[in-house]
């Protein structure tokens, strides 16, 4: 039998506009199955199938202006769905209805169940989609804020071709398309993030980034929302290492060659990931495999004036102190005069930041992707510690350890902290 389908109570409110038609003709629908959008001064809702059945003609189209009981379309009812004698909003039900009873009854949260005032019950809703989506400041209807979220799309940066500028179902899906033709250089919803006037709260200064800056930094972020970063943070006794480091610089100064600390962990570093060949190694694109490296190529980062540069020290394993200091302070000069080669600064298996000649007591150094791990150093400072019966001053090394969490857990992690402490503490151990 075929059936009126009318637009509800909504409150005694008058000529509210049609903004989306959500069925078309031959269309079978279920019941609650949304038909139109009605929107309001402020708000947008939804008008739901009362039965499921198949749509015999649309008596609207977008623009028009509707009021309770303006029929909405002729719906096609099988006969044992609903019985014969059912009709849709009649005043005989009219007068029947309690005030506990809600005339249109809607399951989904976007969606607004009629109330005494439409515009009220629209106003309540904090209806948002993935992103910085605002339910006033973006035109789009529940259905299609629905469609967006199961997408991932977020709407401030959608362009709407509807009336007013309203976002439509297909606007959705060209932004969708749009997004996988262009490359990703952050995440979805923070490319399209508004732009901020900085100069309406004081004076400002604007400074562009080096090229160095933009890449380092992209390269960063892809690493930092991409690996799930833990640091396991510890300490080493190098005040023996250091005994040795002066004594060595003295030996070599008429040679003109200096000798810094980071050689010294470079070797440390090698022979601890000897024994933990996980850290040095990297994942597969698929995150299947893990590729464990049979070489030592250690990354140092760099500060430049112009950003962060890491060169790569090759072969670590086959290099004495003195080889790596002459060569660290080749690249390091280089890095500096920008005079690297793009391969100096690939091929690493393990990292080292060093901010030891800067200060500070710790910090987070961020995975040189496609590596699992990196080591942060602070400045060493002395401290007290108890030894036989008196205080004894003891130059303490501050250690920062970022890993891959899918790759390596904390208690490997921790291991590693403890056995490079135990090497830096006592050098003799690279030769063990």
């Amino acid at each position: 039998m075929d059936q009126q389908v009318v637009v509800p109570d909504i409150g005694g409110i008058a000529d509210v506009e049609i903004v989306e038609i959500l069925v078309k003709p031959g269309e079978s629908i279920e019941k609650e199955q949304s038909l139109i959008t009605l929107e309001s001064d402020k708000a947008a809702m939804e008008v739901p199938a009362p039965m499921a059945g198949t749509i015999k003609k649309l008596n609207v189209s977008i623009g028009d202006r509707v009021s309770e009981g303006a029929s909405i379309l002729l719906l096609n009812i099988a006969d044992d769905t609903e019985p014969k004698d059912q009709t849709i909003h009649t005043e005989s039900q009219k007068e029947q209805k309690t005030p506990d009873v809600q005339p249109t009854e809607v399951p989904e949260p976007e969606t607004v169940s009629t109330s005494d005032n439409l515009t009220g019950a629209l106003q309540s809703l904090p209806v948002k989609t993935a992103g910085f989506d605002d339910l006033y400041a973006i035109h789009a209807s529940p259905s299609v804020r629905r469609f967006a979220r199961e997408l991932g799309a977020d709407l401030s940066g959608v362009t709407g071709t509807g009336r007013k500028g309203r976002i439509l179902r297909d606007d959705v899906q060209s932004f969708i398309k749009a997004s996988l033709q262009q490359p990703r250089t952050s995440l979805p919803g923070f490319t399209n993030t508004p732009e901020i006037d900085f100069s309406n709260f004081g004076e400002i200064q604007t400074q562009a980034l080096s090229k160095i800056q933009r890449l380092s930094g992209d390269h960063l972020h892809k690493s930092w929302v991409s690996i799930p970063h833990v640091t396991q943070h510890g300490e080493s006794d190098i005040s023996d290492l250091e005994d040795f480091r002066r004594q060595l610089k003295n030996e070599l100064k008429p040679q003109a060659i200096k000798i810094t600390l980071l050689p010294f962990l470079m070797k440390s570093v090698v022979a601890t990931l000897q024994k933990f060949p996980t850290f040095n190694a990297s994942l597969n694109r698929a995150g299947s495999e893990l590729i464990v490296k049979k070489y030592f190529h250690i990354g140092v980062a760099v500060d430049t004036p112009d950003g962060l540069v890491v060169p790569v020290i090759r072969d670590v394993d086959r290099k004495g102190l003195v080889d790596l200091a002459v060569e660290l302070t080749d690249v390091s000069s280089r890095a500096r005069q920008k005079k690297l080669k793009p391969m100096e600064m690939q091929g690493g298996s393990f990292t080292i930041s060093s901010l030891g000649g800067i200060g500070g007591t710790a910090f987070t150094p961020i995975i040189n992707h496609p590596e699992v791990a990196i080591l942060g150093v602070s400045r060493s400072r002395l401290q007290p510690f108890w030894v036989d019966n008196a205080f004894e001053p003891r130059l303490m090394l501050p250690l920062s350890l970022s890993y891959d969490h899918r790759v390596i857990d904390g208690a490997a992690a921790a291991r590693f902290i403890v056995d490079l402490s135990q090497v830096l503490s006592d050098l003799r151990r690279v030769l063990v």
